[in-house]
């Protein structure tokens, strides 16, 4: 997946096209805080996004006057969440142009991908395809809850804590001796204990946040 640097601290957000993809991420940014700008031509779908976000704005993507006047170069962060092909080139290029520090956008295909790079959006997205990934690991684990790739046969996984593992300690289940993975976080209902040490102890209904090479992960997520 092309990635260039983003923004340190990006507070401030604008997403074109609020679609499915798109007005899902634009609330869930707005939920964790941040300002988020939303952006589209359809009435309805600023209508419902009205009450979610900081601002929701009917215009045209590819009007570059509209986008100046919205102040588009302000924000640290922009998603193209454009379903049409030309229309997502078209406003990709003109967001780069008015100087959007950190440009990603939602492509459709490979080549759609190759394109938008090559216009120099610094990060390509392919939700239909990821969450493919991400279903097909669902369906073949019944222990496997997430499933997030970072890099080609490197991966996040959530899982469930096998019964084997409840009242033992990290040290003694020692997960990177026996699957040479690491774990970065346990979730336990609505608290998170982010670097567990060795001395943490596992209960029933803990959730693994575990990190390394797929076919490590693949093996834990095997396990019943």
């Amino acid at each position: 997946m092309p990635t260039k640097r983003k923004p340190k601290i990006p507070k401030t957000f604008a997403v074109m096209g609020l679609g499915r993809f798109g007005s899902s991420l634009a609330r869930t940014l707005f939920e964790m805080g941040y300002e988020v700008l939303g952006v589209d031509k359809n009435e309805e779908s600023v209508q419902d996004m009205a009450n979610y976000l900081t601002q929701v704005v009917q215009a045209n993507a590819t009007d570059e006057n509209a986008l100046r006047s919205l102040g588009i170069r302000n924000v640290d962060t922009c998603v193209i969440s454009i379903g049409d092909l030309q229309t997502s080139i078209l406003a990709t290029m003109l967001v780069k142009e008015l100087g959007v520090p950190y440009v990603v956008c939602k492509a459709v295909s490979d080549v759609h991908g190759k394109v938008l790079t090559k216009l120099g959006a610094d990060r390509i997205v392919y939700p239909e395809r990821d969450m493919g990934h991400r279903m097909a690991h669902n369906l073949v684990s019944g222990n496997l809850i997430d499933y997030i790739e970072l890099a080609p046969g490197y991966s996040i996984v959530e899982v469930r804590v096998v019964s084997d593992y409840v009242g033992q300690t990290l040290r003694q289940v020692d997960l990177r001796a026996k699957y040479g993975i690491n774990i970065i976080a346990v979730r336990r209902g609505d608290e998170i204990e982010v670097v567990p040490g060795a001395d943490f102890l596992f209960q029933d209904g803990d959730i693994l946040v575990a990190m390394g090479r797929d076919d490590k992960l693949e093996r834990l997520g095997e396990q019943t």
